[in-house]
Order: C-alpha cells, then structure tokens, then sequence
C-alpha cells in the first residue's frame, strides 16, 4: 500500500510556501443535517488524531517559483470524505483562484461523500461541480495529484473533472471504493496504473518527481494574452523535391524518414505528455502534449506514422481545446495513413471522434501552425491540419485518397497507380501552387537558403 501523507505533510512534499486561507463556511455543530447519533463525537475525534477542523486544507502556495491555489486532502478526518464543510471550503478554493486567476492543484485522498450528511453531503458534488465549471470558464487551469486513495465523488469532479490528472504510483483510483465494488472486478482497473493504461490519466509520477513536474506543468500551462503561432520546425531531412507523385509517396512512406518522436525532440526543450481521451481509450501513434520553446509555452498533437484511432482524435481535440482556452498556441505534425478503419474503430466511434477533431480546430481562437512530415492520408490527416497555416516537408504528401484505392475506386489496374498518383497533385509543391500549403519547408538554414520559401518566425511564408 503507498504511504499515506497527512494533508499538512502532502503539502510540504511538495512546497514550502504555503499560507492558509480560512474563513470558509459555517462551524460544525451537533450530529449533523441527519441527527446521526454519535457524528459530533466523530468529528471530535477525527480532529483531535489530525489536528484538522475538516478533511481539507486549502490556501495560496508556490511550487518551483509558481502560484497556485492548492487544495489537500486530510484521509484520516473521516476518511478524507465530503461533507458540507467540506464543500464550503472546495468551494472557496476553486472561488480564490478564479478571482486571483491561479490554476488550482489538488492533492486528492478521499473516500466520497459524508454518508452522516446523507443527501447534504452528496450534493456537495454540484457544488464543486458548478465551482470547477465557473474556473473553467474564467481560464485558469486545474490540476489534480490522486493519492491514495481517491474514489467516490471526489474521483469524479476533482479528480477526472481536471485538466491534467497525475497519480502517485500505486494509489486505488476508481468511482467504486474497495468495500464496494463488485467482488469479482479486476483489482488493476483500480489503480493508478490501470487508470493510465485506459487513458484516463495522463502520468503515473513518484513521490520524489512530484514538486518538479507539478511546476513544469504550472509554467506551461500559464496563458499568454495574445499568443503567436507556434514557430514552424525545420525539417530533418535533407531529400530533394519528388519529380512525380509516386517518388513522393515512396519518399514519404520510407522507413528512414524522420518521424514525430525526433521533430518534437528537435523542437522542444522540455515535453510534458497529455495521454487518453478520458473515455477508456489510447492512441500509441499519436503524441500529444505541452512544450517548452524559448520561454514559451506550446501546445502539440503529433501523428507517428500509423492509422489514427478514434481515441487519439479524442484525446487531439481535448488537448487543443485546452490549449485554445489558455491562450496557448498549438503546433500540429501530420503524419497518417489515414484514419483507422476497421471494425473495432467504426464501434469505438471513429465517425464522431474525426468530427469533435475538426470542430476543435475551426473553433481554435489560438493560432495553430502545421507541418506536414510524411503521409497525408484523406480526412484522417486533414482533421488536424491548420485550415490557414499548413506548411509540408520535401518527403511528404497529402492526398484526398490514397493513389493504390484510388485506382481502385476508379477500376484502374495496379499498374495505373503511379499515373494516378501524378493526377492527385499530391507532391510537396503542388500543394503549395494549389494553395493548401504556404511553404515548402527545408532543413535548418545552414548558409544555402531555404528555396522553397523564407518563412518568418511565426509561421509565415513569402509563397502561397
């Protein structure tokens, strides 16, 4: 079983500066709303074992030089569960940092609702819910720290309502607590690690990595007032412009092509993943995330090369709706077959996943800048192409269908492919002249120039 920290301990493992807010509700008086016998003595005691008036503890804090409103939770005042105080007091946490505008961070460890508060301690949740929405709609971000263990309403708005969501390893996460779940449930969906693996967490972190990667997360998830778009990367390669489509396909679908992991290396300093689209499901080709660039924060969805899963524009759309609500610009690299289009994916919802993707990025207030670095496949790449400011490298291509089922949509025989290719003008610069690309983008400038057109720092191009 992990360790299991006080509220005050939680707190110091994480930062030294932190000063108290009170205040925050009505004192505690009798056997509570139920008249349940023997509550008052509960509490009474809950307080005297913790030195806690309630089982949380909220206030203004620094971790790594950025403030924050910091909510933690205290397991042993009653299991750190929610009552009515309890709510007054989340309340007023989620209410300061909107009016401060600092993200708020929770250090998590509950068991759920108040059961001696009955039905006043479980609509406590609308509460925090109704809080947590007005936050949001203010901007500043909320991160939630699950420690263990955090079940019950306290998972479900706290927890998953966040917009990062870290875990310490080895903490039991799930809406349904050990005493009731279904005694035959796979123990492993109720950890940490089986929440990361059906996506809905995005990092498992230890003990010791937690104050840094809280204040990683807290620099890049500070908004700017008026964003510029995300610089477009160099390329990683030094191929020369394809003569026909097919040597343009064959250039984008070689094995020794530069892929997303190495662009994003290249282009950030540091990278914090985002992982999952909250609704069970991954995307292993599809990395998503925030960087670090020149002291400035950038928001990515990167495509790996393999058919994309409905999970993955899911998880797409998320992290570019977050992004567009801080004021953070967003970086996109395509680099897709196309979308998944097996039987598995057409149940997972596949349709409706590329829909939510569009709509995020025609809805993206923030500028959001594209760099096309390998197959450009129909509708499944388009989704999370820049309607206004997609650049290509010299090996890729985008097409509105493949050359090989184009011909054979067209009853073509195989060896009709590669004129077929020819006539979809899928090439680097054929997109360009037909004005979906603005540049053909070449590797860092290395004293020769850059032919295809000088871009500006921002994104521009002299062409398109």
């Amino acid at each position: 079983m992990p360790e299991r920290l006080t509220a005050r301990a939680a707190i110091a493992a994480l930062t030294t500066e932190f000063e108290e807010l009170t205040g925050d509700g009505t004192d505690s008086t009798g056997d509570g709303p139920l008249s349940w016998g023997g509550y008052a003595d509960s509490r009474a005691r809950a307080a005297a074992r913790t030195g806690e008036a309630e089982s949380v503890v909220h206030g203004l804090a620094t971790v790594g030089g950025q403030r924050c409103v910091l909510v933690s939770f205290e397991f042993g005042f009653l299991g750190g569960s929610l009552g009515q105080r309890t709510g007054d007091r989340l309340v007023a946490a989620y209410e300061a940092a909107r009016t401060r505008s600092l993200p708020l961070v929770s250090l998590i460890a509950t068991g759920g609702s108040r059961m001696q508060e009955g039905m006043v301690a479980l609509t406590q949740l609308q509460r925090v819910a109704g809080a947590s929405a007005r936050l949001r709609a203010a901007g500043p971000a909320q991160l939630a720290v699950l420690r263990d263990p955090t079940t019950g309403g306290g998972w479900a708005t706290l927890g998953a309502g966040a917009d990062v969501i870290l875990a310490l390893p080895g903490a039991q996460v799930g809406f349904a607590g050990s005493r009731v779940r279904p005694a035959d449930a796979d123990p492993q969906a109720y950890t940490a690690e089986g929440q990361l693996a059906s996506g809905q967490i995005d990092a498992v972190v230890p003990s010791g990595e937690l104050p840094g990667t809280v204040a990683g997360w807290l620099r890049a998830l500070a908004p700017e007032s008026s964003p510029r778009p995300a610089p477009v990367p160099d390329a990683l390669s030094a191929t020369g412009l394809p003569a026909t489509g097919w040597d343009a396909v064959r250039q984008a679908r070689a094995a020794s092509r530069p892929r997303a992991e190495a662009y994003l290396d290249a282009y950030f300093e540091h990278r914090l993943p985002l992982r999952g689209d909250r609704c069970g499901g991954t995307d292993p080709g599809l990395l998503c995330g925030f960087g670090r660039r020149d002291g400035r924060s950038v928001a990515y969805v990167a495509q790996c090369g393999t058919a994309t899963l409905p999970a993955g524009y899911r998880t797409a759309a998320r992290v570019i709706r977050l992004a567009d609500r801080l004021g953070v610009p967003v970086l996109t690299l395509i680099d897709t077959p196309g979308a998944a289009n097996d039987a598995a994916a057409e149940r997972a919802g596949a349709g409706a996943a590329i829909a939510d993707a569009f709509a995020a990025m025609a809805g993206a207030r923030v500028p959001v800048t594209t760099l096309v670095i390998g197959e450009g496949g129909s509708g499944g790449a388009l989704a999370l192409a820049s309607p206004g400011n997609t650049h290509v490298t010299r090996d890729s291509y985008f097409s509105v269908i493949a050359p090989e089922l184009a011909a054979a949509i067209l009853k073509r025989p195989p060896k009709e492919v590669r004129a077929t290719a020819d006539q979809l003008r899928l090439r680097p610069q054929d997109l360009v002249e037909l004005g979906f690309a603005r540049s053909v983008v070449g590797p860092a400038p290395d004293g020769s120039g850059n032919e295809d057109g000088d871009r500006d720092r921002d994104g521009g191009s002299s062409r398109g």
